[in-house]
């Protein structure tokens, strides 16, 4: 009997072995981007809010800051820049330091 047991283990000891297919393997998902939001207030200038804009958000024209000044002004809100958290980070606190009124971040 003890010779039939040591020819079961060695015979499991050279088998292949064969992994289910789904261990191992990583699902990659893609980081969410987030918006980065100026909303209208009383104070700021349309100048203002648009030279910010042009300072702050990565390839900003000016055409297009002051049709989101605008929007800002007219819709009580405008969407900046959507990206990476990190960055949308930067650019939320670059604008709110600069004296931008700005919703929280928010996932797209």
């Amino acid at each position: 009997m003890t010779r039939g047991l040591s020819e079961k283990i060695r015979s499991m000891a050279t088998a292949p072995t064969i992994a289910p297919d789904q261990v191992g393997q990583v699902t990659r998902q893609p980081y969410p981007n987030y918006k980065v939001i100026v909303l209208n207030d009383d104070f700021n200038t349309f100048q203002h809010v648009s030279s910010c804009l042009m300072k702050y958000i990565p390839n900003m024209t000016s055409d297009l800051a002051w049709e989101l000044t605008n929007q800002v002004h007219f819709e009580g809100q405008a969407t900046v820049w959507v990206g990476p958290l990190e960055q949308a980070e930067l650019y939320h606190q670059q604008l709110s330091r600069a004296g931008l009124t700005m919703a929280p971040l928010e996932k797209a």
